[in-house]
């Protein structure tokens, strides 16, 4: 057998086909699909580079680079910067880690403590999530971003990239036009097909803690919500109350609302399906709490490995002509109520008080919008006190009828309405006008408590319509009343107590048993409102006030210069003297208990 000896120039081969082998390994380029043998190869890449740093200490870090790319430089901790970008209206902050807004400040606002108003203070976070064909979960939070400020134009545009190499990196673009709340921003990428995986989830994730602004915490967070827009033209909202989360398709927007603010998202297209969530962070009233709710969203996106996804980011105030200029259905986040309820305040509340406010003080313009309601409804006040007046004058007939027939509900239901067919009396009457009065009551009880015009604007003693207006600082809390005592509020229950009075003779006559006892709601009536609106907005105060002080005034003018009792009970008298035509209201529902009576006799004859 032949013995082996050492051939150096076999040896010098095998030294020669390693170095090139490492050479190869250390500059080959992104292939297409992800192998195993890949990953062997990777594993090799990286001891040969604790290897290099190992033996080199002149090296600070070896970049790791295989066929996917490496994004080790972009995660290694380095000094954070900010970058601002402003128009006339914003004023942004952004941090070169995650390429994030720090900050989002609204110019020419400012907070209930006079404070510069931010909608973003370090409270949100905004996250691209992404995996590698790798395998990879990586998240641009954790990547550091280089910024670039240029004008196109006449609009600023910031692009904070972060690149792996001149040929590929990820980019998000904000872009800010003058006199604008809407910010442009873009998902965007170059040279990542080979490394972003298409077939696994990528996300966009959005959170943000509500920031306080409004003196009194638990009424802001009355109004304070995760709104959406969907399906086209439909608008929901997540609950103010406690936690809430839904699953929404085909989203075409998100807002988060803090109450006279507003964060809306607008993708350039629906998104699919949606995650949504809501936390109320506030429990009871504290003048300490900084934040309202904690909002969630987890938004799907899908590319081909490039990435292109654009947005417009809406963050200005929820003002319904500023949101409806842009015509994106985002006004819609304002809720002033539902059905007929915003149709009246959008049609006809919002274009008055509008105009109202162009040219008079806004207190002002509240008592003469409140005036005009009052008049319109005139006919209604009219015809309803009327109606009570007919009731009153009948009431010594209709108590005989009931002590006559006090044993026999049925005889005594047919008697007496008999007596108002007769006498030309609906006990309807009187009811109906005040139900039409309803969607006038419900719309400006939604309209004042989110109209932005009213936000710090004074009126006699009150300094902002808009929340409550305290005359003094209690020592201690009361509980569903506060630490304060509003005027507003004490004045209007004053009105509705007076006023209540005032109809309580006409109520009592109409009056059957089993009906609520009118005494105890004429002292129920304005103890809600004395508790219920003391931390309401001072605006909405002032109307019902004004309102209820109105409606005195015109009942003691129907009273004593249009109508008389006697000319009424002269009318009712002959009413009776003229026969009758059958039909009616009162009529149909004499005929059902006549119907009634005699099914009634029937079964206790049947029984015998």
């Amino acid at each position: 057998m032949e013995e082996k000896k050492f051939d150096p120039y076999q040896f010098i081969g095998f030294v020669l086909i390693a170095l090139i082998m490492t050479w190869m390994l250390m500059n080959q380029q992104p292939v297409e699909e992800g192998t195993d043998a890949v990953t062997e190869t990777e594993t090799q890449a990286e001891t040969v580079q604790e290897v290099a740093v190992e033996k080199n200490d002149s090296i600070q870090r070896v970049q790791l680079q295989n066929n996917f790319g490496s994004f080790v430089d972009l995660v290694q901790e380095r000094e954070a910067s900010e970058i601002a970008l402003e128009n006339e209206v914003l004023s942004f902050v952004f941090s070169n880690k995650g390429g994030q807004i720090n900050k989002a400040h609204l110019k020419g606002y400012t907070n209930y403590l006079g404070e510069p108003l931010n909608l973003v203070e370090d409270n949100q976070s905004v996250n691209f999530n992404f995996s590698t064909l790798d395998g990879r979960n990586l998240n641009t939070a954790d990547l550091y971003f280089t910024p670039e400020l240029t004008e196109v134009n006449n609009e600023k545009v910031l692009t904070l990239k972060a690149a792996l190499s001149e040929n590929q990196w990820i980019a998000f673009r904000y872009a800010l036009s003058p006199n604008d709340f809407m910010l442009d921003f873009s998902i965007l990428s170059e040279g990542m097909q080979g490394v972003i995986n298409p077939n696994n989830a990528q996300s966009l994730s959005w959170d943000l803690k509500a920031l306080r602004n409004s003196r009194s915490v638990e009424y802001e967070n009355r109004y304070t919500e995760l709104t959406y827009g969907y399906e086209g033209e439909k608008v929901n909202e997540l609950s103010i109350a406690g936690e809430d989360e839904e699953q929404v398709e085909d989203v075409q927007w998100i807002g988060y609302k803090q109450h006279f603010f507003n964060s809306i998202l607008i993708p350039a297209y629906g998104i699919e399906k949606v995650d949504l969530s809501s936390e109320s962070l506030v429990e009871s009233e504290d003048k300490a709490q900084r934040y309202t709710k904690n909002y969630h969203a987890l938004i799907p996106l899908k590319s081909n490995g490039e990435l292109a996804h654009s947005f417009q980011w809406y963050f200005g105030p929820s003002e319904y002509k500023t949101l409806a200029q842009y015509d994106l259905g985002i006004e819609k986040s304002i809720n002033f109520g539902w059905g007929i309820f915003g149709w009246i305040n959008k049609s006809i509340f919002i274009p008055l008080f509008g105009f109202l406010s162009s040219f008079l003080p806004f207190g002002i313009a509240i008592i003469i919008m409140t005036i005009i309601v009052r008049l319109a409804m005139s006919p209604v006040t009219y015809k309803s006190y009327v109606s009570q007046i007919k009731m009153k004058v009948l009431k010594p007939e209709v108590d005989e009828i009931t002590k006559k027939h006090k044993d026999d509900a049925v005889k005594r239901q047919q008697e007496t309405m008999a007596l108002y067919n007769k006498a030309g009396a609906n006990p309807m009457s009187g009811c109906l006008p005040a139900l039409l009065q309803l969607p006038v009551f419900y719309a400006l009880f939604s309209f004042f408590p989110v109209a932005f015009a009213l936000r710090q604007k004074s009126f006699m003693w009150a300094d902002d319509l808009s929340s409550y207006d305290s005359v003094y600082e209690l020592p201690f809390n009361i509980p569903f009343y506060g630490d304060h005592i509003s005027l507003f509020p004490i004045l209007a229950s004053v009105a509705i107590f007076f006023y209540t009075m005032m109809t309580m003779g006409q109520q009592q006559a109409t009056q059957q048993p089993g009906m609520p006892n009118m005494k105890f709601i004429m002292y129920l009536m304005p103890l809600m409102m004395l508790f219920f609106f003391n931390n309401y907005a001072s605006g909405l105060s002032l109307y019902y006030f004004v309102s209820n002080l109105l409606t005195i005034i015109l009942m003691l003018v129907i009273k004593n210069f249009v109508i008389s009792e006697e000319k009424i009970f002269t009318q009712i008298e002959e009413n009776k003297k003229k026969p009758k035509k059958a039909g009616g209201f009162t009529a149909r529902l004499q005929k059902a208990m006549e119907e009634a009576e005699k099914q009634q006799k029937a079964k206790q004859k049947g029984k015998r």
